[in-house]
């Protein structure tokens, strides 16, 4: 029996559109001897895998059932050491609140060789795709990304640091949280900064809503925007083509 070569790979798909995987992935998934992908993966790039390639989902998702991170970490080692090269394909980029650095330290207890392959986060991928530039000279000097709850389900504290700044802040698996960050931005006297939200962002899907802090909620709660969806606050927001048609509304429910 010929002894197989244990590796793990983790390979970010990017934010949905499969054409937003970098071919370094595409690579890896072609010579992938077993995958376990995530909820967020689009599915049609398993299609790149050899005909031999086991498949196995392992997704988490905010408030549902989901695969216990302990089980993912043993799925890759036993499979790596059993079949061969083991591709952990997840949503985003691996290392952008995707666990990635806890999989590797976990794999590599082992003695098991290890690869990452980037992949484009959401964070920055959807921005873009809605042509809102998360720096602008004279408006943003920066970006937080920040992740909307801790482990323990509180708001992170992050953003009570953020909120004083001018940076524009990108809000992942935040939505549930949405009214608390309202609130604490509008309690930094923040009622006026332009937000965005962006829902199955990059799919055919995709839903935006873009607001003021003020009408946010209402605007959300409107167009039944749900997860995944990420949250953008900042001037920034503004430079969205569709923005100013908001403006305009506002002040015409205003004036009425």
């Amino acid at each position: 029996m010929t002894q197989v070569k244990a590796k793990v790979t983790l390979v970010g798909a990017g934010p949905g559109d499969p054409d937003l995987i970098t071919l370094k992935g595409m690579k890896a998934i072609a010579s992938a001897d077993v995958i376990l992908y995530d909820a967020l993966v689009n599915e049609c790039l398993l299609a790149e895998a050899p005909a031999h390639c086991t498949k196995i989902y392992v997704g988490k998702r905010a408030e549902r059932l989901s695969t216990s991170q302990d089980y993912i970490n043993q799925l890759m080692v036993e499979y790596a050491l059993t079949h061969g090269h083991v591709v952990r394909l997840k949503g985003g980029d691996p290392f952008v609140f995707g666990r990635g650095g806890e999989e590797l330290d976990f794999v590599r207890t082992f003695g098991i060789e290890t690869a990452v392959v980037p992949g484009i986060s959401s964070s920055v991928g959807l921005t873009a795709l809605q042509e809102i530039p998360l720096t602008y000279r004279g408006i943003a000097e920066s970006f937080w990304v920040i992740t909307g709850s801790t482990s323990d389900g509180r708001i992170s504290e992050d953003l009570f640091a953020a909120v004083k700044t001018n940076a524009t802040v990108v809000v992942l698996m935040g939505f549930a949280k949405l009214k608390q960050i309202v609130k604490l931005y509008q309690d930094a006297g923040k009622g006026e900064l332009p937000i965005a939200l962006i829902q199955n962002g990059s799919l055919e899907n995709e839903k935006v809503v873009l607001g003021r802090i003020d009408s946010i909620i209402e605007a959300v709660e409107e167009n039944k925007i749900g997860v995944p969806a990420i949250i953008v606050l900042g001037e920034v927001v503004a430079k969205h083509q569709q923005f100013e048609q908001v403006k305009k509304e506002l002040l015409s429910s205003v004036a009425s």
